[in-house]
């Protein structure tokens, strides 16, 4: 670092103190954390990708290829990701990341896509996971009982977040030990059973339908940043953070790879349009018995997924508030459990509401791209964090391997994949830019006034 460059201030438990952050309790080890990466990550949507038009239809047997690619992008992204979570231990994940980087602006920018990603997923999967309740209990299926049971399911993950971290984390953990164990057991029987012939590839693979496939599977393996949001409740970061993330990442791939080889490989051409493919393939191996297994899988892994956003996601709105973007009441620590509770039910309540009255699909794509704006910027600040954050005996952070050329590469790839992304999906995402700006604006310039006024 040049004495012309000053270094980007990197918040510590000293400074800390003088923040809301300093509330908040750092109980969150290396397992509890990757727990958590794995349970958010494998969400709903690995019960469905693989069959989907997107994926399957475009490439076809060459399908796997689309996770492979995805999966290369994700690792230079983790890359950039652990570096910079090893240095910022602020709550807020990869916004902190790209605020104490960049400034408060673009740190917000960053935030608010990766919020508007949280805020799509969370209700999305909860209607699914509705629908699928209601294949065992019909009541669950009227209008009535639907927004019954969605808010006893949105009351109780905020009411265990609320009362706790460790009791989230705790949860997280088990949670996700039980949604892997049917999914692992199709995984290791299903290779058995995988037919040679369904992985023929009939005609070569275009650039496009590989990006367009690749940039659709974002979703499946978004959560790392959500999960990365209470890095102020993390107990040594700069150690805990990389190795988190690598264990969780790594699983996370292997998983999804042997996943699409198992149900294209039992499937074939049956395979595209399937609305349960894993549930499928699994009552071809075992009989009926594994397609309820697998069913009762995807519901505990929904409710899994919904706990673990519930833990990630308000910590957006805490950090917000705690620069006071949005209000300040949002950045309140609970006197007793020490958690962002305000924030943590006014995000339950707007994920309710949503997954009452909409539906993913048409902003299914938004959320990928909001995703990859959110990599984008983590791999900027990575970038400049190894140059002007330079690593001193306090433990300011962990050079990672391959993190000096992880940034730009992780940038092309990334520029490559939204190359496929449409003028009309462009369009709705920078009118959501345009509006979170103008709400940036009065909220400072009010701030601003405010501190006019106390002086």
């Amino acid at each position: 670092m040049t004495s012309a460059t000053p270094a980007p201030r990197v918040a510590d438990d000293a400074d800390a103190v003088a923040r809301p952050d300093g509330a908040l309790l750092r109980t969150i080890g290396t397992w509890g954390l990757a727990a958590s990466i794995v349970n958010v990550t494998i969400g709903g949507g690995i019960f469905r990708l693989p069959a989907s038009p997107e994926i399957a239809g475009r490439l076809g047997a060459a399908a796997p290829l689309a996770y492979v690619a995805c999966a290369i992008v994700m690792g230079l992204i983790v890359l950039c990701i652990a570096e910079a979570g090893s240095r910022v231990s602020m709550t807020g994940g990869p916004y902190a990341y790209v605020e104490v980087t960049f400034g408060r602006y673009v740190g917000f920018l960053v935030g608010v896509m990766l919020w508007l990603l949280g805020c799509t997923a969370m209700p999305a999967v909860a209607g699914v996971f509705a629908d699928t309740v209601a294949r065992f209990f019909p009541a669950v299926g009227t209008a009535a009982g639907r927004a019954l049971f969605l808010a006893a399911i949105f009351g109780a993950v905020a009411t265990i977040n609320v009362i706790g971290v460790r009791q989230g984390t705790r949860l997280n953990a088990v949670l996700t030990v039980a949604k892997l164990a049917p999914l692992l057991l199709l995984l290791v029987a299903g290779l058995f059973a995988v037919s040679g012939a369904n992985f023929r590839v009939t005609q070569p693979v275009s650039g496009g339908d590989l990006s367009r496939a690749s940039v659709f599977l974002i979703f499946a393996f978004a959560g790392v940043e959500s999960a990365l949001m209470p890095s102020g409740e993390v107990r040594d970061p700069a150690r805990t953070v990389p190795r988190a993330v690598f264990l969780a990442m790594g699983l996370v791939t292997l998983l999804y790879i042997g996943l699409q080889v198992v149900a294209q490989g039992v499937l074939g051409d049956s395979l595209v349009g399937d609305a349960t493919p894993l549930a499928t393939a699994a009552g071809r191996i075992f009989g009926p018995w594994g397609a309820t297994m697998l069913s009762l899988g995807f519901i505990i892994s929904a409710f899994g997924y919904l706990s673990g956003m519930t833990l990630a996601v308000p910590r957006a709105l805490f950090a917000f508030g705690r620069d006071r973007i949005l209000p300040r009441q949002l950045a309140s620590v609970h006197p007793r459990f020490h958690t962002p509770w305000i924030a943590i039910i006014v995000q339950s309540a707007i994920g309710w509401t949503l997954s009452v009255t909409s539906g993913f699909e048409g902003l299914a794509i938004i959320a990928n791209v909001s995703a990859a704006l959110v990599y984008l910027g983590c791999a900027a600040a990575a970038w400049k964090l190894r140059r002007s954050s330079p690593i001193g005996a306090e433990g300011a952070g962990m050079r990672v391997p391959g993190g000096a050329v992880a940034p730009p590469l992780a940038a092309l790839a990334l520029l490559f994949l939204l190359a496929s992304v449409t003028l009309k999906e462009w369009s709705v995402l920078a009118a959501v830019v345009v509006v979170a700006s103008l709400l940036y604006f009065v909220a400072t310039r009010n701030a601003s006034a405010r501190d006019r006024a106390v002086e």
